[in-house]
């Protein structure tokens, strides 16, 4: 029985390995490598309000959760460190306004600010460990993957690189040149870093090398990021698509689009079995069949939708800029609850088990559960 219990256990912990995630674990502002924006955890279908902080300043990234701690940046360049009862642990002042969703990472904090730099902090206590330097703004998240004993960092920035910088020492070990901006975060999976850009290409990019992969023609100006699974990967443009596309074979599957009202597809989206969920500027979540591209239901939230849904078992965990939180059915987008903050949410919730944290852009973090 024992023997059986230790490879149950190395079983499940190889699934938590494969993507980053746990149960008491969103490192980044997705959840995980691979960007899918979904947890299996348990989550009550009528959270409570279980605490509130103001950081003083205006929160325009996603809050991230690991062992135990609660990490955010906010516009005057501090970086918050709280326990999950929302104590501050430590904080950190950069230079610069902080809109890139941080990431955790073996006991260390990762984010960068708009003056270009990447910083990496203990997330003990907040010390600085290094700092990376690109040449333009990083507005979106970093992500990893490790090769062997070696672990590296992806981080796109406004100078049109995506950075591959060592974790540890803070070196660089390639950058990548696309055509313009990289506002979102790039998918790591199967050794590839896929990411959109303001150049409208899906950029597919071997991580042990720099080299691309391919570059496939997708839509316009991408401001999302795009989770990847099955070599397919799902992206939502400025002029109102929303698209799968086959990565190895270089193609879209599918396309979607509204075409009465042509509004952008701001939010990343979440992908949980056949379904994959979708928010946008005119108001509305959407719900497609991720094989057929079939719409299986829409939500209207009330307002622009910029924040990224998050998939929570049968759930989905949604947000909009009038500051109205609502937790939907994933069968059929029914409304399960619904909260209003008062004040824009612009990126998604960091969900860990029985435990929700929401930022919103008055500066206020808000903790839902149980």
């Amino acid at each position: 029985m024992r023997k059986l219990y230790l490879l149950l256990f190395a079983f499940y912990a190889l699934i938590a390995g494969a993507n980053g995630q746990t149960s008491d674990s969103w490192s980044n502002f997705r959840g995980s490598q691979d960007l899918l924006g979904t947890t299996k955890v348990n989550f009550p279908d009528k959270p409570k309000l279980l605490w509130s902080f103001q950081t003083g300043d205006n929160i325009k990234s996603a809050a991230v959760i690991s062992e135990g701690k609660i990490v955010i940046g906010v516009t005057d360049g501090t970086i918050f460190c709280l326990d999950l009862k929302g104590k501050v642990l430590w904080k950190y002042k950069t230079e610069n306004s902080i809109e890139a969703p941080a990431l955790i990472l073996n006991h260390k904090v990762y984010v960068g600010n708009l003056d270009g730099n990447l910083y990496a902090l203990q997330l003990s206590d907040g010390a600085l460990i290094w700092k990376y330097k690109t040449d333009n703004q990083i507005m979106g998240s970093a992500n990893w993957w490790k090769s062997g004993s070696k672990t590296v960092l992806l981080v796109g920035s406004y100078d049109y690189n995506l950075h591959c910088v060592d974790a540890e020492t803070g070196k660089m070990q390639w950058k990548y040149e696309s055509d313009n901006f990289i506002n979102g975060a790039a998918a790591c999976f199967n050794g590839k870093a896929i990411f959109g850009g303001c150049d409208g290409f899906l950029h597919v990019i071997d991580i042990n090398t720099g080299k691309s992969d391919s570059k496939i023609n997708v839509a316009t100006y991408v401001a999302g990021s795009c989770p990847v699974s099955d070599k397919m990967a799902y992206i939502g443009d400025y002029d109102g698509l929303f698209s799968k596309v086959d990565i190895q074979n270089q193609k879209k599957v599918w396309s979607w689009e509204n075409k009465e009202v042509k509004q952008p597809f701001v939010a990343s989206a979440a992908l949980s079995g056949d379904r994959v969920i979708s928010g946008n500027r005119d108001k509305f979540v959407y719900c497609f069949d991720k094989n057929s591209g079939k719409l299986l239901w829409n939500y209207n939230s009330g307002n622009r939708v910029e924040a990224s849904p998050v998939i929570i078992k049968d759930k989905v965990m949604t947000a909009n800029m009038r500051g109205d939180l609502a937790l939907l059915k994933l069968s059929d987008g029914s409304v399960i609850w619904k909260y209003e903050v008062g004040n824009s949410i612009l990126h998604n919730p960091a969900v860990i088990e029985n435990l929700m944290v929401v930022c919103a852009l008055d500066g206020t973090v808000y903790c839902f559960g149980k």
